[in-house]
């Protein structure tokens, strides 16, 4: 499955969760949910894995933790926040470089319109 097929599938899955639940909840519930919906819909991912940093060739195991990556394709960054921030995108851009992923997703249940809290970031285009 292509990369924007994925990204719509988790679209309308965080879609349905912020129907169903709304705004104000830990992230640890939405990624529970998530995880439920993602295994519903038959995809493969990860969660919680621990991403390594090489730096000068030493590898460092306690790199960050990725909150899920779907059929090794998409990193979903998760957040429930008041409003996200550009370290949040920067963030997700320097995750997807260290797992040499093309695709993240940025989303925050904290917003009244999902829509507001869904970004698309793509390893390779630099402008956050």
């Amino acid at each position: 499955m292509h990369e924007n097929e994925l990204s719509k599938i988790i679209l309308d899955i965080s879609m349905k969760i912020h129907k169903t639940l709304g705004p104000g909840l830990f992230e640890s519930v939405y990624e529970g949910i998530f995880c439920y919906e993602l295994r519903q819909a038959g995809l493969k991912f990860d969660a919680q894995i621990e991403v390594p940093v090489i730096y000068e060739g030493k590898r460092f195991e306690k790199g960050f933790r990725a909150d899920i990556i779907v059929e090794n394709k998409v990193l979903i960054e998760l957040k429930s926040v008041e409003r996200l921030a550009t370290v949040h995108k920067k963030q997700v851009l320097t995750y997807l470089k260290l797992t040499q992923l093309k695709l993240g997703l940025l989303i925050n249940f904290n917003e009244k319109l999902l829509k507001s809290g869904f970004v698309r970031i793509v390893n390779g285009l630099e402008d956050v």
